[in-house]
Order: C-alpha cells, then structure tokens, then sequence
C-alpha cells in the first residue's frame, strides 16, 4: 500500500492565497494485479493552480502509478479523481483519453517522440487530439510557428527545429523536444516523469529553468515525479511518496 504525505515550502507562501484545486483525489484505491500484486492508497490528495508540485520516492515506490490515475492512463478500482470538475474516473476509456489529450501535457520519462517524425511534428502531435489546445497555438501565429518558438525557448537550435528527426538528436535534445510536445497548447496541468535522470547536475538546472519558465508562460500547473530530492528547492511542494510493496511469497503476501 503506498500512502502519499505532502509538505508545502514554507517559502512559497501559504496555500490558501492560491485558487481552487484543480486535482482532489478523495479514497483512492488501485491494485496491479498478478503474483507481484501492488497496491496504491490514496485517501486525500489535492494539487493547487499554478503548484509546482515534486514528488519524490524511489525506483519501484509508485510514482508512475500516481501520474497514471492523475491523467487517467489507468482508473482506479474505487475513490474519486476530480481534475477541473471532472472526475475522470468515472469516465470511459475514450472518454479519458479525449480529456488528457485537451487538459493534460506528459513528458514521459522514455520521451516517446515518434523517432521518424520530424522536431515540429512531433511537438504538434498533441493539438490533432485537443481542438482548444490547437486554437490557442492558432492565436500564436499557427500550431508550426508556436513550436518552433516553444523548441528556441527550451535550447533547440534553429537548424534542427525546421528539419531534423527525432532519433537524430542527443538525449537533451529529445528531452527538450518532449517538453516542447507537453507544453504547446498551454494545458492547464503538466505532468513531468523524471525528466531529468538523463541530465548532469549543469543540464537538469538549465532545464528546470526553461521548464518552468514556460510553464509560467502558459499559466500551468506542474507537478514532477523524481527520486532526486535535491531539486526540492526549485518547487513550491513537495511530495513525499513512502511504499510498502505487498508480493506473493510462498502462498502468502509479505511486506518487504
């Protein structure tokens, strides 16, 4: 079972001067099935317009999980997951997907750029599926010119935003990309899967300067999943993620 405990940055002022929560999950339950069976409990947990949330655990604690139910890749067995008045996790699988596609931005940690596809394409994927993400790119010069602006924000050189593929740039390039892709459209939440566990300690600054920069532009909310405590400085909250990992042993279940 994996019980979440938060602790707001006494210098970021209180949480009452911010607006309403845009996420309020209340009892939440998930189990992964199969001989390794995991469980996540979540029994309140909000997140506030225009946090930068971090949210710290090791390797194998659940954090994924978490951002799974957040953006509703996966549904729980039972509780509520209201996210801009919505609780998706009453809604239909299509029904999710259209939602996280309109309201949601997702660096993955593996990045998942289409390796063929050009920089700009794969930084407009997202308004295909998102009508008001596509219309406010269109109210910065169109989807393409809003792109390229994004990629030159985040470092990308001009050379590579009007041609290049995806698997012909670096890993910070691709992460940058990918951040590009998450961010275009100005979704209201961000979501980051250890985005930086690629970088030295040099890069992951520079990109959580860039990072946040934008999503100060766009008026987002972010909330970042990492197992490096030591970013905790750069975020309004931070999150602690403990686990109990529950597996099948020897006919029963033991705590480890």
């Amino acid at each position: 079972m994996i019980e979440l405990e938060t602790a707001a940055r006494t210098d970021a002022g209180p949480r009452a001067a911010l607006a309403a929560p845009v996420v309020q999950m209340t009892d939440v339950r998930f189990s992964w099935p199969g001989p390794k069976a995991f469980t996540l409990s979540i029994d309140s947990f909000s997140l506030m317009k225009g946090e930068r949330l971090l949210l710290i655990g090791p390797s194998g604690s659940g954090k994924s999980t978490f951002l799974s139910l957040l953006a509703g890749i996966i549904s729980p067995q039972h509780g509520v997951i209201d996210v801009l008045g919505t609780d998706i996790a009453r809604l239909r699988g299509s029904a999710r997907d259209r939602f996280r596609a309109e309201h949601f931005g997702i660096i993955f940690q593996m990045f998942n750029l289409l390796p063929y596809g050009s920089v700009i394409d794969n930084v407009v994927l997202p308004l295909s599926f998102s009508q008001t993400r596509r219309r406010r790119a269109g109210a910065e010069g169109g989807p393409e010119a809003a792109a390229a602006r994004l990629l030159e924000s985040l470092g990308i050189e001009r050379a590579l935003v009007d041609g290049a593929s995806a698997s012909s740039l670096s890993v910070g390039q691709q992460q940058r990309v990918a951040a590009a892709r998450a961010l275009i459209g100005a979704p209201e939440l961000i979501v980051a899967d250890e985005p930086t566990s690629s970088l030295d300690r040099n890069r992951q600054q520079a990109f959580l300067d860039l990072l946040f920069e934008d999503v100060a532009a766009a008026n987002s909310t972010l909330i970042m999943v990492s197992h490096d405590e030591s970013l905790s400085g750069r975020f309004t909250r931070v999150a602690n993620l403990t686990a109990i990992a529950r597996t099948a042993r020897g006919g029963g279940l033991n705590e480890v």
